[in-house]
């Protein structure tokens, strides 16, 4: 089983565990089921001594689009917070605690008002540009911009189907249907269900759907009999990765629209799909519109590829370092996780500042993220020092490493998945 490939200056520091500060009228286990997403397979089994999650709980907390948040428990400041011994009770819920009483679950739609605004503006100046300069090839350079800000505007979407931005389910489902299916072309619905399996189970060999083997194999477990062009894929996928991220823009597209149009499994009522399948045409058509209104047809092909291309490998870049090389448990290999287990060792924050910040849309606070999936972007590096103290003081490995050394360490387990097939040849 592949293992999680430390540094040495990002090893936590081990200390023994504390005594619990057990949380005010919270059952042990309640607080944790609250911010977990559901499995839709089977239930985690409980760790031993541990308190077993309400199941009927875990399946009203679906946070993608839903607006529920943990009960309100006393408040507790930073300087009170200690590790929770695993025979009393939840790990997760004392930081949880914390975390209430310091705010960072309160939603900031303003923030998301003016950011979305901005993005808005920045997709309608460079629409403008397109217009007053489409007859020269010059336009070309408007399509990296343009890639950028389509990234940013998945990034929000994302953000909406956590209920980050609003409590009021209708209006995080019609900010998707906006930013996702009209302004991107990419089906909500079905990225809605395909992200809560994998927030639910992330890096589970056998639940996240997101390390399914495909074009790609994250375990070595997943190899079997690939040969011919699958086997000659996977031999090569380290070196493949980044090229092939180039398509993910144009995959999601392609996944959405099959599950939109033939239903693919999905839950959705038939009008929801209507709705949904009505908003992607449009976006299909307006997008050639533009294109071929404003530059001939060879100039309209070529851009929508550089635009595409690029659009793929910045989500992939924001994708990439998040999960791949952490912990990938399976039916035995961490059975006994926790939520704050299930989700921090499975998962890797990247060092940076605001540039790093905007650019990975705030997913590179990977661990803060999967711990709270409805808090706002912008006070997850708040809590990213309540969440470092807290898994030390478990003795839980907290990863954090800078933005290279990340795709480093993604494509060094690629590769490692991929020696048997080399060692066969």
């Amino acid at each position: 089983m592949p293992q999680a490939i430390a540094l040495a200056d990002d090893a936590s520091i081990p200390v023994a565990p504390q005594a619990e500060v057990a949380p005010l009228g919270v059952p042990a286990g309640a607080a944790e089921a609250e911010h977990s997403l559901p499995d839709t397979s089977a239930p985690v089994p409980p760790t031993q001594g541990e308190a077993p999650e309400d199941p009927v709980a875990a399946i009203n907390t679906r946070l993608v689009p839903s607006a529920r948040t943990a009960p309100d428990v006393a408040p507790a400041s930073a300087g009170q917070l200690k590790a929770p011994a695993r025979s009393q009770g939840s790990e997760f819920a004392p930081l949880l605690r914390t975390v209430k009483e310091q705010g960072l679950l309160e939603r900031r739609t303003g923030w998301y008002v003016r950011s979305i605004v901005v993005n808005l503006l920045g997709i309608a100046a460079t629409v403008t540009g397109m217009v007053l300069i489409g007859g020269s090839w010059w336009v070309l350079l408007l399509a990296p911009p343009l890639a950028v800000l389509s990234a940013r505007t998945g990034f929000f979407a994302h953000d909406a189907g956590h209920s980050q931005m609003t409590g009021d389910r209708r209006r995080s489902r019609h900010i998707q249907l906006f930013l996702g299916n009209l302004l991107l072309g990419m089906s909500q619905e079905w990225w809605n269900d395909k992200h809560n399996r994998h927030h639910a189970n992330p890096n589970h060999i056998d639940k996240d759907p997101d390390v399914a083997a495909d074009v790609l194999v994250f375990s070595q477990s997943q190899l079997g009999n690939r040969s011919g062009v699958a086997g000659w894929l996977t031999r090569h996928q380290a070196w493949l990765f980044f090229p092939l991220t180039t398509l993910e823009g144009i995959a999601l597209k392609v996944h959405g629209l099959r599950a939109v149009f033939t239903g693919g499994g999905s839950r959705q009522s038939a009008r929801g799909r209507v709705v949904e399948g009505a908003l992607l045409v449009a976006h299909l058509l307006a997008y050639g519109a533009l294109l071929l209104a404003t530059m001939p047809l060879g100039q309209a092909v070529v851009f929508a590829l550089i635009h595409q291309l690029l659009l793929g490998l910045h989500l992939g870049m924001a994708f990439a370092p998040n999960h791949k090389g952490m912990e990938m448990p399976d039916e035995e290999n961490g059975k006994g996780w926790g939520h704050l287990r299930r989700q921090v060792l499975t998962s890797r924050n990247v060092r940076g500042g605001p540039v790093t910040d905007w650019m990975l849309g705030g997913l590179n606070y990977q661990i803060e993220h999967h711990l709270f999936p409805s808090m706002p972007r912008p006070h997850l590096r708040l809590a990213q020092p309540l969440v470092r103290a807290h898994c030390r003081s478990l003795s839980v490995a907290y990863t954090e490493t800078g933005l290279i050394d990340s795709y480093r360490q993604a494509l060094a387990h690629m590769h490692e998945v991929g020696e048997p097939l080399r060692t066969d040849t």
